[in-house]
């Protein structure tokens, strides 16, 4: 069982260690596409709450999440709510695809290199799906929070 604890600390460390944003950190200076051709620099949506979700079209846990996010972004957009989905797929077509099989009505864009993409370094993404929670002021305050936390920051 000690075994399996220090493993699991082991784990959480390596993972911790690679993430480059930590919380504090500030909402980063990124610009990627979007799936409405259009270039968003993340950094220009402070002001917002924002929820930075990193998934992609192949990735069944993320398309899971995608039926909790939806619903969330629909219910409180109009109180200074965004959510960013940074897709990591390859191909664009799929990516566009499960945009709309999803019904997804939040701001979509792509990185398309993978986990070797350059938004996916700067975060430390090594598995999906992947959230980051920065409040009004574009400070990092949780990375994968539950429903509850996106919504107590909301609300503050």
């Amino acid at each position: 069982m000690k075994k399996i604890i220090l493993l699991f600390s082991l784990i959480l460390s390596f993972s911790a260690a690679h993430s480059q944003i930590k919380v504090g950190a500030n909402l980063p200076d990124v610009q990627l596409n979007s799936n409405q051709d259009t270039i968003v620099n993340l950094a220009s949506l402070k002001g917002k709450t924002v929820l930075i979700d990193f998934w992609a079209s192949w990735c069944a846990p993320c398309r899971l999440a995608n039926r909790k996010l939806a619903p969330l972004y629909n219910q409180y957009k109009e109180e200074n709510f965004e959510i960013v989905g940074i897709a990591l797929d390859t191909d664009q077509m799929k990516w566009r695809n499960a945009i709309q099989k999803d019904r997804l009505t939040y701001l979509q864009l792509i990185d398309p290199k993978g986990f070797d993409a350059k938004s996916a370094v700067l975060f430390g993404v090594e598995e999906l799906p992947n959230s980051y929670l920065f409040d009004t002021s574009g400070i990092l305050v949780a990375i994968n929070p539950t429903v509850e936390e996106i919504i107590m920051q909301i609300k503050k």
